[in-house]
């Protein structure tokens, strides 16, 4: 028992220290282990395995969509970098540069890429040529460099991994559309696989991507009352084509430039699901993303037929992600090892349960224990599983409601800010000059102008002229 004790004694209380919390919980469950060199991470097997599902479920909508994947080169040069002003000025602070090739100097600077959008500009400009070349549906999976400097494992560090999405379009509509259409791609995933809700709608002129005509978001709320920015849209306008010459013939024989998009989504995903779902024993995997969604424990497992009875089990839910632990530690470490990972059902068998022709079903974020027959144990399974993936997800949303506040005075703004951790939603008049105000008396930024809007009052929370739009404004990550 001294032990388990142990195992679970590892992680600080959220309520103590979430950010220990956090960082406890990423390394207790294995899910990465620091690099030597900083701000960078290994994603070990535990969480990787994590961004493949994430990969997988994602590649597949996209691909729906009639995107295509492709692949670019690691380094930029820097006179590809310096074609579009905004872009670089808004990398430039964190951009890594190599500058020699084994002993010998470089004759041009190479950056290794933050981001990808000039590299697929140059590559458009070199294939598109009519309007029969349109659309162009492109996304990569990659990672990329930024040089960060405060990390956190997944939520922020120098190199991470994510897709890439970039998109060239005949005209301005379908650009906007195909922007709001990969936005509600990462929505429904959230939503749908992660059990994460989302608020979606427009950054602010200030927080939009380097470059941008405009930038959607998907913003979430963590178990601390912080925002997450958790994955972006872009619509490019023309401004890229016309920095990169990117022109096509339309149907006159006229000399058009293309409309472009560009959508991420990153491996800071990982870190919203643990802040989200996560508890004081660790992960809490929602069912459709977690890499194992069954871990079978045998109770005296050297007793006869209690292995050959769980592996029984585990064939019998063959059309689920299961495993049976048949390690020789004691039942209870078993359960606190589970439950660190955050697997979403573990079911136990042993001598009695064989005799009684029966399992028990332990759900990972609520404990449930449900005694099930053997004959109707895999529809019991698949019944928890999705019981347990819906609850999740109106868990997720309860507290995201109950942490949302609304305001119509900085009095206000100020003392929920400072004492009710959340979102607060408020009017605004659309100045950067208030946006900056907000954030430099309360710690607050804007989060996005949601598509779904609310009239909270007639004028802006800061200034009290007319207001323009409501707005989501917190604390983030």
């Amino acid at each position: 028992m001294a032990k388990e004790k142990k195992l679970v004694e590892a992680i600080t209380s959220m309520e103590e220290d979430f950010a220990q919390w956090y960082t406890d919980v990423v390394k207790k469950a294995e899910l990465i282990e620091y690099s030597s060199v900083r701000g960078c991470m290994i994603i070990r097997p535990n969480g990787y395995a994590i961004w493949e599902n994430v990969q997988k479920e994602l590649d597949a909508a996209f691909k729906a969509t009639g995107v295509e994947n492709v692949y670019m080169p690691m380094f930029i040069p820097e006179s590809l970098l310096q074609k579009e002003k905004d872009h670089v000025e808004g990398f430039a602070p964190e951009v890594a540069w190599v500058t020699h090739g084994g002993l010998e100097p470089l004759q041009e600077r190479l950056c290794v890429r933050p981001t990808s959008e000039t590299l697929f500009c140059d590559f458009y400009s070199k294939i598109i040529h009519s309007y029969r070349d349109l659309p162009k549906l492109y996304n990569q999976w990659c990672s990329v460099v930024r040089w960060e400097k405060t990390t956190r494992p997944f939520l922020r560090t120098m190199e991470f991994l994510w897709q890439e999405g970039h998109t060239a379009h005949a005209t301005a509509e379908e650009a906007e559309e195909r922007t709001i259409q990969m936005l509600n791609v990462y929505a429904d995933f959230c939503e749908k696989v992660l059990a994460i809700p989302m608020i979606k709608g427009r950054k602010s002129e200030k927080e939009k991507f380097a470059g941008a005509h405009a930038t959607y978001t998907i913003e979430a709320l963590m178990h601390d009352g912080k925002a997450l920015q958790s994955g972006t849209s872009h619509n490019f306008g023309d401004g890229f084509a016309r920095a990169f010459d990117i022109q096509y013939t339309d149907k006159e024989n006229k000399l058009q430039y293309v409309y472009q998009t560009s959508w991420g989504m990153t491996t800071r995903i990982i870190g919203a699901v643990i802040m989200v779902h996560g508890d004081n024993s660790g992960l809490v995997l929602p069912p459709r993303i977690a890499p194992t969604q069954v871990m079978i424990i045998p109770i005296n497992q050297n007793k006869e037929g209690v292995m050959e009875a769980a592996l029984n089990l585990k064939e019998k839910l063959g059309t689920y992600r299961v495993k049976v632990d048949d390690s020789d530690k004691s039942p209870g470490w078993k359960f606190s090892e589970q439950e660190m990972r955050g697997i979403p059902l573990r079911v136990e068998i042993g001598p009695k349960d064989i005799e009684a022709n029966q399992a028990v079903i332990v759900r990972r974020d609520t404990r449930e224990k449900i005694i099930v027959s053997l004959e109707e144990i895999a529809a019991k399974v698949g019944e928890t599983l999705e019981k347990m993936q819906s609850d999740m997800l109106e868990r997720a949303r309860t507290h995201r409601d109950t942490h949302t506040y609304s305001v119509t005075t900085m009095e206000e703004f100020a003392k929920t800010a400072a004492e009710k951790p959340g979102f607060i939603k408020a009017m605004w008049c659309g100045d950067e000059a208030c946006e900056n105000e907000i954030k430099e008396k309360t710690g607050a930024t804007s989060r996005c102008m949601p598509f779904e809007q609310e009239h909270i009052a007639d004028t802006c929370v800061c200034c009290g002229k007319p207001a323009k739009t409501m707005a989501y404004w917190g604390k983030a990550y």
